[in-house]
């Protein structure tokens, strides 16, 4: 059996980790990225603007680390969205939408107890680095 290497992805374009655990962490070509709260990387504060603002800085920091790998929102095949509040649901798909724009990824979203930081928003997301070419059903 083939050894696979693992590899860790960390970008000062995102904010660091807030625990033991890394911003990313690449297996052969198959990227995870930890969950992405709406925070400001300079600052490590959540963004104002509620749901829709933090969902937007959210893409925005895994957009920063799929760069880092060498990809972009295009490699993204999976993500998962936890909400504080389901009622936030259609803000966060009309952001979501500027990020992702056809041949959207696999989702699942979730409403949630709490957050860390009282975060409203915090995404995941699963992306494979290098070309992937679009194939019809």
């Amino acid at each position: 059996m083939a050894t696979l290497i693992k590899r860790i992805i960390s970008t000062p374009g995102a904010p660091a980790a807030m625990g033991p655990y890394s911003q990313a962490v690449l297996i052969d070509r198959t990227m995870y990225i930890a969950g992405q709260l709406g925070m400001d990387p300079s600052s490590g504060q959540l963004v104002p603007g509620g749901a829709k603002e933090e969902a937007k800085q959210a893409l925005k920091n895994i957009g920063e680390i799929l760069k880092a790998a060498g990809c972009d929102y295009a490699n993204v095949v999976k993500t998962t969205v936890l909400m504080a509040d389901m009622k936030d649901f259609s803000d966060i798909n009309e952001t979501y939408k500027q990020f992702f724009r056809s041949n959207f990824p696999a989702r699942a979203a979730y409403q949630v107890v709490a957050l860390p930081k009282d975060a409203r928003v915090e995404i995941e997301a699963v992306a494979i680095q290098g070309p992937i070419q679009e194939a019809s059903a």
